[in-house]
């Protein structure tokens, strides 16, 4: 591909097609990745995308970033992008011009802390990375929007964020991704500075906290880690689960969590499981974790969405009617964020194609996605797949044999039944020879997090979810 052969274009916006392109190659990365992988890793990139299309340079903050970038996330860009633009589209890597020298992690325990540490979005005393509270201010209880599926939670929220200390405490909130519990901490925090402009909030997440850990301890300056935590009005943190098998962590958080309540400070925490569910926490933590109040966000019901979409379009500057809010509603059930997803894509798709949002639009613009929900993925479709991919029977699936040949794909295929389909953990370890609901949320967390740290495991998982996805 050539110059000649492809003059420069844009969009209906007057944005460069090329950087409308990484855009929206962006806002795929952000449906597809967890949260907190997709902010640690992805958001932070910035691209350069040569006119004729052929080359897009991705620019990485340093070299750990730059080779974990490549292993993890290079392939999946370069066909998304060939997938959007319908041509090749060659990927490099590059590390951004900077004057700071770039530091290497030697120790590969070090390596999770240190990518966390030089992550924008936990810069702390960067001055360009916003307030020390790491607050969004955008996210507040006005703009969440309300319904069954999260109203006790929110309203747990609001009690503590206009009365902090006193009942509620700690507050644990728990749920799926993309459910709005960070939205809720959040607000919290937001709502509290503007009552009470003095206090001391923090908003980390628990790998954050791991990270400080960590360099409390090579540092010897565990008296400042007190200093800080220990201090603390409110400390929302999310995602506890992520202290699973850190000892030295969980001892610091007790240590800081006693030290909180002693002095009436408020602990909101968030969680994929309620406090009982976790794996690998300390009993004594756990107690304290379901001490206070434990609500759960729910999946949004069907107005809920529908409710979601159109105040989201508007904060876009758009208006979506409401028989497309429905139909893209009935059809995106799972989670908010997949529902922000399906929104990008329609109005990207009508600016770049200057037609007004209609369900014709939106059919089109959500077409892949539309013909994996109607595919309808099933739980024996993957154990079938999955034991054919590792040579094993099928029955082996059901089977209450655990040799690791057998035992790890059963895992591979609980964690696909969990990312593919609607099924509840109960449902799915019914499933799989009426195994409990902890089994299967163990095999889900290994994958997962394995799936982060082996390439070779990413790859294959990739070609099983392309398969089953057709």
């Amino acid at each position: 591909m050539t110059e000649g052969h492809h003059p420069k274009l844009s969009d209906p916006t007057g944005l460069d097609i090329g950087q409308s392109l990484w855009q929206s190659c962006m806002d795929q990365l952000a449906q597809e990745l967890p949260e907190q992988q997709f902010n640690t890793w992805i958001k932070p990139l910035s691209a350069q995308v040569l006119e004729d299309m052929s080359k897009v340079t991705i620019f990485v903050a340093n070299r750990f970033k730059l080779d974990w970038v490549r292993a993890q996330y290079s392939s999946r860009i370069a066909s998304m992008l060939e997938k959007m633009y319908g041509q090749p589209v060659q990927v490099e890597l590059a590390i951004t011009p900077r004057d700071t020298p770039v530091r290497t992690a030697s120790s590969p325990k070090l390596v999770e802390a240190i990518a966390a540490e030089e992550s924008p979005e936990f810069g702390e005393d960067r001055g360009h990375s916003g307030p020390k509270n790491r607050l969004n201010a955008m996210l507040t209880f006005e703009n969440l929007v309300e319904g069954t599926a999260n109203r006790m939670a929110r309203a747990a929220a609001m009690h503590v964020a206009t009365m902090p200390g006193h009942l509620y405490n700690p507050l644990f909130i728990y749920g799926g991704v993309g459910l709005g519990k960070t939205h809720l901490m959040h607000a919290v925090g937001n709502r509290l500075l503007a009552d009470k402009p003095g206090s001391k909030v923090l908003y980390i997440h628990a790998e954050q906290f791991v990270s400080d850990v960590v360099k409390a301890y090579q540092r010897k300056t565990f008296d400042e880690f007190k200093d800080r935590y220990h201090s603390l009005d409110l400390l929302l943190i999310d995602d506890v689960q992520f202290f699973a098998n850190k000892d030295r962590t969980q001892e610091e958080f007790f240590n800081a969590f006693e030290a909180l309540l002693a002095k009436k400070s408020h602990i909101v925490m968030t969680s994929d499981t309620y406090p009982k569910g976790l794996a690998d926490i300390h009993e004594r933590l756990v107690s304290r974790f379901d001490s206070g109040l434990t609500v759960a966000i729910e999946p949004p019901e069907l107005e809920m969405r529908v409710a979601i979409l159109i105040n989201k379009a508007r904060v876009e500057g758009s208006e979506m009617p409401e028989e497309v809010a429905f139909f893209v509603a009935k059809n995106v059930r799972s989670n908010v964020r997949e529902l922000e997803g399906a929104l990008r894509k329609i109005l990207a798709y009508s600016r770049f194609n200057q037609k007004e949002i209609s369900i014709a639009l939106a059919r089109e613009a959500l077409r892949d996605l539309l013909s994996i929900q109607n595919r309808q993925i099933s739980v024996e479709n993957i154990q079938k797949t999955v034991a054919d991919y590792y040579k094993i029977k099928v029955a082996d699936m059901y089977s209450k044999k655990r040799p690791a040949s057998i035992a790890r794909p059963r895992q591979i295929a609980m964690y696909l039944a969990k990312e593919l389909t609607q099924k509840s953990l109960p449902e799915i370890g019914e499933l799989f020879g009426g195994r409990d609901h902890t089994t299967v949320l163990h095999a889900v967390r290994k994958i997962g997090g394995e799936r982060q740290q082996m390439t070779e495991l990413n790859q294959q998982l990739h070609v099983l979810e392309q398969t089953l996805k057709g």
